[in-house]
């Protein structure tokens, strides 16, 4: 089981947000998913990266936007 998935360290990458154990910035991951690249074709570019880890942060980050929408609607209301 992953504990910690992602790391923000100001010595390391000047404090971007990392996936723990690596250098790689999460912002990678993203970038790949948004000009149409894989999941495995991202792990195999960058293999430190676990693919749980991935898969972790895509659940971080549904949660966040489901939070962050819900709030958005109730101060609409």
């Amino acid at each position: 089981m992953i504990k910690r998935v992602v790391n923000i360290d100001p010595e390391i990458m000047s404090g971007t947000p990392v996936f723990n154990g690596t250098r790689v910035p999460i912002k990678n991951l993203f970038d790949y998913l948004e000009t149409g690249d894989t999941i495995e074709t991202f792990l195999e570019d960058f293999d430190g990266v676990k693919k749980e880890q991935v898969v972790k942060v895509l659940e971080m980050s549904h949660e966040l936007l489901e939070k962050s929408t819900k709030q958005l609607n109730e101060n609409i209301a």
